[in-house]
């Protein structure tokens, strides 16, 4: 599960560092009829090279706090962690 705050509206889609405990997201895409969500799963989808099916929205749909379900096995799982540490450190 990863906790975000996305920024909709942005000047690029990327990891941005971290905001408050969550690790924050920018996205190009407008907050309008749930363009930004749908941008955001597709970002993670292909940042962790899951299938778009992987990554799932459960709570924030309206929200600029979201949580977001990735679904995979344990070994994916550490290195996705890692990643995402990494993007979020290079972005400070």
């Amino acid at each position: 599960m990863l906790a975000l705050h996305v920024q909709p509206g942005a000047r690029k889609t990327a990891i941005a560092g971290e905001h408050g405990q969550r690790l924050k997201v920018t996205l190009r895409a407008p907050p309008v009829d749930g363009k930004a969500n749908e941008e955001l799963l597709r970002f993670l989808g292909k940042e962790l090279a899951l299938p778009r099916s992987a990554v799932r929205l459960v709570s924030g749909q309206a929200s600029r706090d979201k949580a977001v379900a990735i679904e995979s096995d344990e070994a994916s799982a550490l290195r996705l962690a890692a990643l995402l540490d990494l993007r979020g450190a290079s972005a400070r």
